[in-house]
């Protein structure tokens, strides 16, 4: 069967659900939707069909120390659920932001994540560097198990120059600087493959734009938002792609299709 696995940065779950996410969502039915920056500190607050849509069950992982900030979720078809779900992991650099699901399947491990953003201070890119090491190091432990993985979201990175519209623009802006790119080459060197670029060579792809000037019409944009694979479930993925006519963030939906 071929299921098809969804990862979207919303930008704030109920502001999206006003832009008509759970049409979109009952609409296509996808068996897997991973959203990040959820901004949400329970998922009591949200209405019911936010809090477990039907057909789906929902997973949650929230900001603890600051409300409204980060925050995670992953919509589950019922005949698609994991064996476990966790958000809650050794490293303390990995907890505590609301930044991280781990869904255990039979087939592999899955991870939901929205990466720390490092613009906004120095401090904050050492957080997004610290974490970025901490997460590989999960990934190559499961891989040494011998456990095929997967991992989703908004890495908040561009790794080469072909994945944003102004490289030289951006080339000491945090999300483009070679120390956040290196991680990306180690994330590569460790045996995981980028699915979008597996399939699609060329450039002018994008998964976000700048709100403030209407990037988006003018597609003036980054591909931060990925799926990775380790290299053994390569033979299984069909298709990878990003939804660029789907609205209501400043991401665009990205996705891949996996026979199970």
């Amino acid at each position: 069967m071929v299921r098809t696995l969804i990862s979207w940065n919303v930008n704030g779950l109920r502001a999206v659900e006003r832009k008509g996410f759970l049409t979109w969502l009952e609409r296509e039915r996808y068996d897997l939707v991973s959203l990040q920056e959820t901004k949400i500190s329970a998922e009591t607050k949200l209405s019911e069909s936010l809090r477990e849509p039907p057909g789906y069950r929902a997973y949650w992982d929230y900001a603890t120390e600051k409300k409204g900030y980060s925050g995670v979720a992953c919509y589950a078809r019922e005949d698609f659920l994991p064996e476990r779900a966790t958000s809650d992991f050794p490293e303390p650099v990995l907890t505590g932001e609301g930044r991280l699901l781990e869904l255990d399947y039979d087939d592999f491990v899955f991870f939901n994540v929205y990466f720390p953003n490092g613009k906004a201070s120095p401090a904050r890119l050492r957080y997004k560097m610290d974490f970025y090491a901490a997460f590989l190091a999960r990934l190559r432990k499961l891989r040494r198990a011998g456990r095929a993985v997967i991992f989703c979201g908004d890495v908040n990175t561009a790794h080469a120059e072909i994945d944003l519209a102004r490289p030289k623009e951006n080339s000491t802006i945090s999300g483009f600087l070679p120390r956040e790119r290196a991680w990306l080459d180690e994330v590569v060197a460790a045996g995981f493959v980028d699915t979008f670029r597996h399939f699609v060579k060329a450039g002018g792809h994008y998964s976000w734009w700048d709100q403030f000037t209407h990037a988006r019409e003018r597609n003036v944009g980054w591909r931060i938002d990925y799926f990775f694979a380790s290299e053994d479930l390569l033979p299984k993925i069909r298709d990878a792609f990003i939804l660029g006519d789907v609205l209501g963030s400043d991401h665009a939906p990205v996705g891949i299709k996996i026979e199970l």
